[in-house]
């Protein structure tokens, strides 16, 4: 089987890879995914004599066996149907059941418990007159075999992995500039709140924060109390995002107070007129690109107060926000701004779980953006799961998982943040009344909106990017309810 790897000099540019036998199949998984999976199924596609990878799915393995029938026909759908609308259905599959083995228990056993899964998976393929070739189980540094019956290759209590770093592939994907990030359960802990003695300081940020700014997007009939959100939430980021460019200046800059709603927590004065972050120097650091993981999540979150984060996580619901916030997505805005999404994600505390589809998403559009696509698809996953329904997380993954090219999107947001860079510039024959109005025009994602007619006060929300969600719950564990029964009112997608 042959792994192509595409070049960008030399005599050829395709170098094949030929992987022989189950050893060298189990070692190429983590480079193909970009990490290794845990609790993962993987399917790839084989194409032609030779068995050319090609296109992939993954999911996590259902808990309950009576799932694994419907998934496995699933999954099998999705990789043929997928690699047909390509042009080229696969010729053969190949099958990774990958689990870590529980309390007290050993690969073989996991092996066994999962052997009903993997059968069911080559049933669903031959259904579709398609070839399992192999069929794996990785669990606990160890591969199996389902399908190869010699226990000389395949012994029936596993054989153990290849060390790290001492394989062809390792070789070649180290001069591929391919690099694993680790397992799938480290990249998702660092979206996810690490709970600790600050998850109660952010949890009563957040909700002071939804009591003082979700009733001013709502509640606000023309439109001024959810324009003045807006500004102060971006401005509140762009702050950050210098301050993580330039950790070595004072943690907390000169502050603007909001005089109107003392409640609302003070942002990082800003000079009058930037409206992007493009061109901007930061002092005693060069615009450039910086090394993601330069800093520990630890050191990043030290650089957020809570107050900060919940007047983030909170004006991030609002569709138009978020979409503006789309654009540091390049240069050393798109690293400042990835790093800052995921503390974001990490501070979306029990019960603001489902706040965290936004900061997810943008993680998942700034880290395919910036080439990182392992990265961007765990991060779009698990903003889907926080929610199902997040248009913005759903066109992305389907987008990143298609294999298009992120450069169509980024021209999108470039032309939006120019058009709306050019009309809030202030003509000298203009009258003060049209630059007003010119001031307050703001770009969207035009493909992110919900089609269908909105009347009365529908359309002020729609309007505002905002959807109302239902009445306030009690804090799950807790007794008393949410402060300003705002606890489940989301923005728009």
């Amino acid at each position: 089987m042959n792994a192509n790897r595409h070049e960008t000099s030399g005599p050829s540019r395709t170098q094949q890879i030929t992987l022989r036998g189950p050893a060298e199949l189990a070692d190429a998984l983590p480079f193909m995914l970009g990490f290794h999976p845990t609790d993962s199924v993987v399917l790839v596609a084989l194409h032609g004599e030779r068995g050319r990878f090609g296109g992939r799915v993954r999911l996590g393995i259902p808990s309950s066996p009576r799932e694994w029938a419907s998934t496995a026909d699933h999954l099998a759908e999705c990789l043929v149907e997928g690699g047909a609308r390509a042009g080229a259905r696969p010729d053969g599959i190949v099958v990774f059941l990958c689990q870590d083995p529980a309390p007290g228990e050993t690969g073989r056993r996991v092996m066994e418990r999962l052997r009903p899964f993997a059968q069911r998976l080559r049933t669903a393929c031959g259904a579709l007159d398609i070839p399992v070739y192999e069929a794996l189980c990785i669990s606990d540094g160890l591969y199996f075999s389902y399908c190869c019956p010699d226990a000389r290759c395949c012994p029936p209590d596993g054989t153990p992995l290849a060390l790290s770093g001492t394989t062809v592939m390792a070789a070649t994907a180290a001069y591929a500039g391919v690099r694993v990030r680790g397992s799938l359960r480290d990249m998702e802990a660092r979206l996810k709140p690490a709970g600790g003695p600050g998850e109660e300081e952010q949890r009563t940020a957040l909700d002071a924060a939804a009591a003082s700014i979700v009733p001013r997007l709502l509640e606000d009939p023309e439109g001024r109390e959810r324009t003045e959100v807006r500004e102060r939430t971006l401005d509140l980021a762009r702050g950050i995002l210098r301050r993580f460019a330039n950790p070595d200046t004072p943690k907390i800059p000169k502050l603007r107070k909001d005089p109107k709603d003392p409640k609302v927590p003070a942002v990082p004065a800003v000079p009058t007129g930037v409206t992007g972050m493009t061109g901007v120097t930061i002092p005693g650091r060069p615009v450039t690109d910086t090394a993601e993981g330069a800093t520990t999540d630890a050191a990043d979150d030290a650089l957020i107060t809570s107050d900060e984060a919940a007047a983030l996580v909170l004006g991030l619901q609002d569709r138009v926000t978020r979409d503006r916030a789309a654009e540091w997505m390049e240069g050393w805005e798109g690293t400042a701004a990835l790093r800052l999404w995921r503390v974001l994600a990490r501070r979306c505390v029990t019960p603001y779980q489902e706040y965290a589809a936004a900061p997810l998403a943008l993680v998942g559009w700034t880290a395919w953006s910036t080439g990182d696509e392992p990265t961007a698809r765990v991060a779009l996953g698990l903003a889907l799961d926080a929610d199902p329904e997040y248009v913005f997380a759903q066109l992305l993954h389907q987008a990143c998982n298609e294999g298009l090219d992120p450069e169509s999107l980024r021209s999108c947001l470039r032309s939006e943040r120019d058009s709306r860079t050019t009309s809030e510039q202030p003509s000298p024959a203009s009258s003060r009344r049209v630059r007003t109005r010119a001031s307050h025009r703001r770009g969207t994602l035009p493909t992110l909106g919900r089609a269908g007619r909105q009347t009365g006060a529908r359309d002020r929300r729609a309007a505002a990017g905002v959807r109302p969600g239902g009445p306030a719950t009690d804090r799950p564990g807790g007794g008393s309810p949410q402060h300003g029964g705002q606890r489940g009112t989301r923005s728009g997608r």
